[in-house]
């Protein structure tokens, strides 16, 4: 019985372990592999180096993608993806226009 009550406080530090550490790991684990599963043609992305394209082609037998970086085409592998910019990130720039002043007045000077 002695034994058992020694073992306990080891046991419960390694469940505390895995329900602090080991499973959200998991969780975000999956979660990224998901996403890396889910590239398609045109999806804007981000790599880990910091770098913004939009994917021009997946290559599923080498597991890399093509990116296109204003007209430089670029390989990487699929893991160097760091996250897949949403839809409303990229309207975003739509809807702020192409920066030209518009005259809405009238009187010139």
């Amino acid at each position: 019985m002695e034994f058992i009550f020694s073992l306990l406080p080891f046991a419960l530090i390694m469940l505390l372990m895995y329900f602090m550490m080991i499973r959200p790991q998991k969780k975000a684990q999956e979660k990224t592999q998901s996403m890396l599963d889910s590239l398609k043609k045109g999806d804007a992305v981000v790599t880990i180096g910091g770098l913004h394209g939009l994917i021009d082609e997946v290559r599923e037998a080498d597991k890399t993608v093509v990116i296109d970086c204003e007209g430089i085409f670029l390989t990487f592998e699929r893991r160097a993806i760091a996250r897949v910019m949403t839809s409303a990130t990229t309207d975003a720039v739509d809807v702020l226009g192409d920066n030209t002043p518009t005259n809405t007045d009238s009187n010139e000077m």
